[in-house]
């Protein structure tokens, strides 16, 4: 039988045994970027299902915004899947080049550098898109349908969680990039600021899911 092109062509069961099994992808990286594509689904969800209630009419443009915002956020989240395992597949292939002679060496380090620098560019990437899944988590959870407020708190949860495993995956990358990389030097303080803001975010939107839920 033909494999899929997508891993999202994949039953979830046969997702999950491909994480599961010794093939070094999908890994951690495709893995966050899907909790953070569900991350997104949900706080679309919460957003459709707080529009047409008659309570909330006041709040429809911003919870059409956010529902529209969620799903191009869903949709590169989803791509982020395939290439992250993708570019993983091109680290690995670069380390299995020859380095018999003194130029398969410098062939193979260049090439290991490149698919390593689009190896970190992709979490990245994820990172940010985690990050505005996990705001638009923080907007809804306050003002959205507080039949579903407990649904914004596991997307906020998912998003905080997709963020910091993609940050994971920039991490272990670095030392791959080469030494006039551009991402080496300004991935760390990026990658700080970014987890230093969204643990404040996860905060404030657990503490307003937990409060809405106790009255």
């Amino acid at each position: 039988m033909t494999q899929p092109s997508s891993l999202l062509d994949q039953p979830t069961s046969e997702l999950t045994a491909r994480l599961a099994s010794a093939d070094p992808t999908p890994g951690g990286g495709s893995a966050a970027a899907l909790g953070g594509a569900v991350a997104a689904a949900l706080v679309e969800m919460v957003a459709r299902l707080s529009l047409g209630r008659a309570d909330l009419a006041d709040a429809e443009p911003l919870f059409r915004q956010i529902a529209e915002a969620s799903a191009e956020l869903r949709a590169d989240l989803l791509s982020a899947v395939d290439n992250d395992a993708a570019a993983y597949t091109e680290v690995v292939d670069a380390r299995r080049l020859p380095r018999t002679t003194d130029d398969e060496k410098a062939l193979r380090q260049l090439a290991v550098r490149a698919a390593s620098h689009r190896a970190t560019e992709i979490p990245l990437r994820v990172v940010h898109l985690a990050a505005e899944v996990l705001e638009l988590a923080a907007r809804i959870a306050p003002m959205g349908n507080v039949h579903a407020v407990s649904d914004a708190g596991v997307a906020a949860l998912l998003a905080s969680a997709a963020l910091r495993g993609a940050a994971l995956n920039v991490r272990i990358n670095l030392p791959s990039l080469g030494p006039d990389d551009p991402l080496r030097h300004s991935a760390p303080a990026e990658l700080d600021r970014i987890e230093g803001t969204a643990r404040t975010t996860s905060r404030e939107v657990m503490a307003t899911v937990n409060g809405r839920m106790s009255t």
